[in-house]
């Protein structure tokens, strides 16, 4: 199959885009400008946000958005639709314990705990881990032909690439399958070892949050399949030819450092880059000036032209991460995108 010749190229191949790249590179900005293209050429696309903030919604018009699918107005063509949601980790967690629970008693037990009250929003890659669960939701409905995920800052959305194992990760440590099998577990093997260990945790924490633990975990018991099945699931996802993943960042130094590092780990994850956007880059204003004219607006000129020089070389830095893949520059707006109208901008020069 021949490589595809634009990011244009790329999202008409696409079911699931992911843009992943560190804050302030205009990496939301990139996600939604993609849903809304996909909207305008006639698809029924979905942005997802796993970021807090709320620029998406701003940019959007969307006033609050929610964990499920919000319709926004005014966005889509020729048929086709846009729609937005906001990841609240707590509610994907309960739905996903009503799904895999055998009754509806052990969903109650799971859904009552406070241990996992106090957890599920919190504990360490939840989020990511929710926010797969929740792709693979979109994805397995149908509604869409084009899903963009906008991912955390790099650094943190490298836990978006491990979270499909983060709960059975969990439920496979030697520690919960005694705690959950006490007739041969603690009672039977390694009584004594399991023993010290709760009575140090008790020391530390407090008998009644062990407890809360213990029942906790031992609420789970019989599911580990189910969530085993649904995380090799989500991992064949990202690595089929349905998902995309697109690097965004801009023309300093900085950025181009967090996108060499994010595309190694996606590699190790066998996953590769299929798309880069440098945002923000500074267009060269024109012709070379003459070398006799020293006037104020000329240096100004010079200097742009110099800077815009510096960030070329880093863009082409850039190319080595993914030399196959075709990278989109948007050059330095003179205004701030809040709006429907400013994505559309966008996506014409994301469209090249």
């Amino acid at each position: 199959m021949a490589e595809p010749a634009s990011l244009v190229d790329v999202l008409a191949r696409s079911r699931i885009v992911v843009c992943a790249g560190t804050g302030g590179v205009g990496k939301t900005t990139t996600a939604a400008a993609l849903a809304v293209h996909a909207a305008d050429q006639g698809r029924a696309a979905m942005v997802v946000t796993i970021d807090p903030a709320r620029r998406l919604a701003d940019a959007m018009g969307a006033g609050k958005l929610t964990n499920e699918p919000t319709v926004i107005s005014g966005a889509g063509r020729a048929g086709g639709s846009l729609h937005a949601l906001m990841l609240d980790t707590q509610e994907t967690f309960d739905a996903l314990v009503r799904r895999y629970s055998i009754s509806e008693e052990q969903s109650s037990r799971i859904l009552s705990s406070r241990f996992y009250r106090n957890v599920a929003g919190s504990l360490s890659g939840t989020g990511d881990y929710m926010a797969m669960e929740k792709l693979h939701d979109l994805h397995e409905s149908g509604r869409f032909d084009l899903i963009v995920v906008d991912t955390p800052p790099t650094r943190n959305a490298l836990a978006f690439l491990d979270a499909p194992r983060l709960i059975s990760r969990l439920l496979d440590n030697r520690l919960y399958r005694v705690l959950v099998t006490p007739t041969r577990g603690i009672a039977r093997t390694a009584t004594s070892a399991v023993h010290v260990v709760v009575r140090q945790l008790t020391k530390l924490v407090g008998a009644d949050v062990v407890d809360d633990a213990i029942a906790f975990f031992r609420a789970f018991d019989g599911m580990e399949r189910q969530f085993e099945q649904r995380a090799n699931d989500v991992l064949r996802l990202l690595r089929s030819d349905a998902t995309t993943f697109v690097l965004v960042a801009a023309p300093r130094s900085d950025t181009i450092d967090e996108a060499r590092h994010f595309a190694s780990r996606l590699r190790a994850s066998q996953i590769d880059v299929r798309a880069l956007v440098v945002n923000r880059v500074t267009p060269t204003f024109g012709p070379e000036p003459t070398p006799d004219d020293d006037s104020p607006a000329t240096r100004a000129l010079r200097d742009f032209r110099a800077l815009a020089e510096r960030e070329g070389h880093l863009v082409a830095d850039l190319r080595a991460i993914a030399p196959t893949a075709p990278i989109v520059e948007v050059p330095l707006l003179d205004h701030d995108v809040q709006d429907l109208d400013g994505l559309r901008e966008i996506a014409v020069l994301l469209a090249g």
